[in-house]
């Protein structure tokens, strides 16, 4: 832990405070910014996933009902599946074409 802090702070110029140090096992996930990071892959976190699906049920419901575009539904579909494409998401991505709410573009 020594050599990480003279490191951190020589090198990079910066501070560890000391409550908020964690140190894991490399096999350990890491749970940061709606992702499980895991050692060879990440996935997507379950909570963020649930939101994802419906949210984009949600604004399929309101595209059928003519209260929003479909190119602003459209926009949402694409900016969900970008997501996906940071992590191993393609069986979330089979689950959305699946719903019958493939973009038109």
């Amino acid at each position: 832990m020594v050599k990480i802090n003279d490191f951190i702070e020589n090198k990079l110029s910066l501070k560890l405070h000391p409550q908020k140090i964690n140190i894991r096992k490399f096999r350990r996930s890491i749970d940061f910014l709606g992702y499980i990071i895991l050692p060879h892959y990440v996935v997507l976190r379950t909570k963020t996933k649930r939101r994802m699906f419906k949210k984009i049920k949600q604004n399929f419901k309101k595209y059928q009902n003519g209260l929003i575009s479909q190119q602003s539904f459209n926009q949402s579909l694409q900016s969900y599946l970008g997501i996906l494409n940071h992590c191993s998401g393609y069986k979330i991505k089979e689950t959305i074409d699946k719903l019958g709410v493939t973009p038109r573009l």
